[in-house]
């Protein structure tokens, strides 16, 4: 046989599985890319790999069919058929109805639908609205797919016959083209030297976004999963079924994990209780550094009143207090767990704060503007918010909660109003604010704004206007979260109570010369790093009344302002401010007392011991 046969005969072979499922191997194809147009939002671009990797991803599909004997390849290609639509038309309804494709979030949501409202899902499919949608485009694809896919069976076999099982061609000597006709042939051997090429092409452009892929379902924890997503070079879920496997993913993780913490709740046991505070308030910010807090010396006054309440006496201003981690969810898990990095084990091995409180006797309720279970939801707020809104979790944790987001801060002031009834004699209450988070222009009502691109041309003549003028967002911001917070205080200084305010972490505005906004997930954290995106305000309001009624208390919380925390060992403090006993409350990580290990090493990102961190030469 020469050469040039045997390679006739290869490139024939390696076009044989497109050709033997070339109906299934088109539609699909116009189905993955009207998916990826379809789901585009204005602001973004399409994946740029998306045409060759679709075509690389089908061909495999497609050979795997080629391997089957006919009869069980039919069936299969059938049932690929199906679920391919299927998981389209949910993909594309999601991104229709909410805006937002298929996630982990909307796949914890579905789990717990019940079949009237999955009936009337399917149902809503053939509706006006959603026939003459982006969804019809879809259903128009599997239209013409079933009218092709009829005429073929009806036609086609009786054509051609009976065609032989793939692996049984790969053994068959070649006899060229049974035909004979010349140009017949040349047209095949072209069209299957293109495919080739094709799939060749097709693995090299898509060999880096599998192995990233591979990288991301075979993580053990959700935690992990996010913080590979923060990467630049992260797995593209570019069509419907990837970002299926992802959710199925993410939600097996969040379950483990879910499953921990059920666990760590049954066995939560208080000793006693002396309430100490009768009410315990803790307002947690969002993506507030404190080199933009007024309080910390920034040049713009951003925290006018904090800064005001500072002088009272009563609002005592910690000025070492660093986050364990730059992503709100990483914080969270970290703050609300019984757990301090460099103990044994896991945060979900350990109890929440919340589930000691209720246990003791306290009213705890939860106010957040960020998690709450909602179909158009990041993965963060996914990681962030799971173990908060499972039934269980939620139930162990807080009496009540708020039911809806704002598109302000203040608006929860009147979800408290509403709930505030509720309450008790004792009460732990939390606010989770939006605060600074990006994007940054709509954090502040337009009323509200007072900063400009102009008032930084002295200060920041380097930035351009653009840059001037999201900095002048990102301080309006920081200045409505201090009426915000001062709001919040106005309904307990009246009270015996405590009110102790921290954000999530920092956030970077064109700090220095770094030129961008937002953080950097970079795993090498250096001094500027930790310094922009870790260093956070701090501090704790005493009502006139409790440093009345807690002369001591009030002086342990002052003497206390200068000393290293790291707010993963929070919930300590916490417990000792309501007089809780408890074996899971350890005096070396309240800040507060005598015991509190101040030498603790303050790790971020479990990787960087923040005090042997230096600045750079010149600083």
């Amino acid at each position: 046989m020469k050469v040039w046969q045997v390679i006739g005969r290869l490139l024939r072979l390696v076009a044989e599985p497109v050709r033997r499922n070339w109906v299934f191997f088109l539609f699909m194809y116009v189905l993955g890319v009207a998916c990826a147009w379809i789901e585009l939002h204005p602001w973004e671009k399409l994946y740029g790999n998306v045409w060759l990797e679709l075509f690389f991803d089908l061909y495999v599909i497609c050979l795997l069919l080629a391997l089957l004997p006919r009869k069980v390849s039919k069936w299969v290609r059938r049932l690929l058929t199906v679920f391919f639509y299927v998981v389209s038309l949910a993909d594309v309804y999601c991104f229709v109805k909410f805006g937002s494709v298929l996630n982990p979030s909307m796949l914890m949501l579905v789990g717990e639908t019940n079949a009237r409202e999955t009936s009337e899902f399917f149902a809503s499919l053939l509706s006006a609205d959603v026939v003459f949608s982006k969804v019809g485009w879809l259903l128009l694809i599997m239209l013409v797919h079933i009218l092709v896919a009829i005429v073929g069976h009806t036609k086609w076999w009786k054509t051609h016959g009976r065609r032989q099982d793939y692996l049984a061609r790969l053994k068959q000597p070649s006899r060229g083209d049974s035909s004979g006709n010349l140009s017949t042939g040349v047209l095949r051997l072209a069209s299957s030297l293109v495919l080739a090429a094709l799939l060749v092409w097709s693995a090299v452009s898509s060999w880096q976004n599998k192995t990233a892929l591979w990288r991301l379902m075979t993580l053990d924890t959700v935690g992990k999963v996010e913080h590979e997503l923060t990467k630049a070079d992260c797995g593209r879920q570019y069509a419907p079924p990837y970002r299926l496997a992802f959710s199925i993913r993410a939600n097996q993780l969040a379950a483990q994990q879910i499953g921990k913490l059920v666990a760590a709740a049954d066995k939560v046991v208080v000793d006693s209780c002396s309430y100490t505070t009768p009410n315990i308030v803790l307002i947690i910010g969002e993506s507030f550094g404190r080199h933009h807090s007024q309080q910390y010396g920034y040049f713009m006054p951003t925290t006018p009143r904090q800064a005001e309440r500072e002088r009272s006496g009563l609002l005592v201003k910690y000025t070492d207090v660093v986050a364990p981690w730059n992503l709100t969810s990483f914080v969270f898990k970290n703050v609300f767990s019984m757990h301090v990095v460099g103990q044994e084990g896991e945060w979900c091995d350990y109890p929440l704060f919340p589930q000691l409180f209720r246990k003791a006797g306290y009213h705890v309720t939860f106010i957040t503007n960020q998690f709450l279970p909602k179909a158009k939801e990041a993965v963060y707020d996914f990681s962030g918010g799971f173990f908060l809104n499972n039934p269980v979790l939620s139930k162990s944790q807080f009496d009540e909660r708020n039911e809806k987001l704002h598109v302000f801060d203040e608006d929860l002031i009147a979800d408290y109003e509403r709930l505030k009834a509720r309450q008790g004699e004792h009460n732990l209450t939390i606010f989770h604010l939006l605060g600074q988070h990006v994007n940054y222009r709509v954090r502040c009502p337009n009323k509200k704004k007072k900063f400009r691109a102009e008032d930084y041309e002295e200060k920041r003549p380097e930035l351009t206007l653009k840059q001037r003028k999201i900095l002048a967002d990102y301080d309006n911001a920081t200045l409505y979260n201090d009426s915000v917070v001062d709001q919040i205080i106005r309904r307990f200084e009246d009270k015996d109570a405590v009110v102790i305010y921290m954000p999530d972490h920092g956030e970077e505005v064109y700090e220095g010369k770094r030129g961008f906004i937002c953080r950097s997930h970079t795993a090498a954290i250096d001094y500027d790093l930790a310094h922009y995106e870790f260093e956070i305000p701090f501090w704790v309001y005493c009502s006139h009344s409790f440093a009345v009624s807690h002369p001591e208390l009030y002086k342990q919380i002052v003497q206390a302002r200068s000393r290293r925390l790291m707010i993963d060992a929070l919930p300590h403090m916490l417990l000792y401010l309501a007089g809780i006993h408890s074996k899971d409350y350890q005096g070396a990580y309240n800040v507060l007392c005598d015991e509190y290990d101040e030498k603790r090493p303050r790790v971020l990102k479990n990787t960087a011991d923040y005090d042997k961190l230096t600045p750079p030469v010149g600083k």
